[in-house]
């Protein structure tokens, strides 16, 4: 694929919201067995975690979808749910799992890997991440397709160029790939300062999510999402939840 200039116009930012609209943070869906980053889940506790949101009249969407219903004050019983990387295991594990629940979710990819493996992570496990087919697949099942930049490095650390091109270039790819341009951009590592937010917001991203995001910047541009993991049951989240409230005040 060739990237070309398209999409570089600053898209307008979706209407700010009273209150931070809730968004949970997954990656792999997989044996936990082996996880020292606290990052993967089983399939069986995702069953469990998105039964626990819908017994209380809560819907996972994707993070456009979440922001759309939030400027139209349809938001109420939304929460927005990611998955960042692009593991493969969400195409046989994560998706029969949201299907069952009548959920989507956004999936954050990478364009620089597909098909290959998260080799950012010094210490493991090499788990497979998702090619064009399965980034189609996921799209025709009403998963959101996002980017993760193009190959998972911090983009506060890098030069103008080297930005430009995880910004814009893989909003290209990813536009070439599913004939859409994907709307949202989740920051690596969570790292985000004020250039990386002009960046994203200039190549024609309608939001940005980073996990804890400096206090200062644009809202859509900068949203928290809450981490969720293998340990996570219905006490503990309950707590994150009360957590988000607060921090939402």
């Amino acid at each position: 694929m060739s990237a070309d200039t398209a999409g570089t116009a600053t898209a307008p930012a979706p209407a700010a919201t009273t209150a931070r609209p809730w968004i949970l943070m997954y990656h792999s869906v997989a044996d936990p067995a082996h996880d020292p980053y606290g990052i993967t889940v089983a399939r069986d506790r995702l069953d469990l975690h998105l039964g626990w949101l819908r017994r209380r009249g809560l819907t996972g969407v994707g993070v456009g979808t979440l922001l759309r219903a939030a400027a139209d004050g349809s938001a109420r019983g939304l929460v927005g749910l990611t998955f960042d990387d692009g593991y493969a295991d969400f195409i046989a594990d994560a998706l029969p799992v949201l299907r069952h629940h009548g959920c989507t979710a956004t999936l954050f990819v990478l364009p620089g890997r597909l098909g290959g493996t998260n080799e950012w992570d010094p210490e493991g496990p090499r788990r497979a991440l998702v090619d064009e087919d399965a980034i189609r697949a996921a799209a025709e099942a009403g998963t959101e397709i996002a980017s993760h930049g193009l190959y998972h490095v911090d983009l506060t650390l890098l030069g103008e160029e080297a930005l430009h091109q995880e910004t814009l270039r893989s909003r290209t790819w990813l536009r070439e790939l599913t004939g859409r341009a994907p709307e949202g951009f989740c920051y690596p590592y969570g790292a985000v300062d004020e250039r990386v937010v002009a960046a994203v917001r200039d190549a024609g991203y309608r939001y940005g999510c980073a996990i804890r995001p400096p206090a200062g910047l644009p809202g859509p541009y900068a949203l928290a999402r809450t981490h969720i993991s293998q340990a996570d049951r219905g006490g503990r989240l309950w707590v994150k939840r009360l957590r988000h409230w607060a921090g939402a005040r």
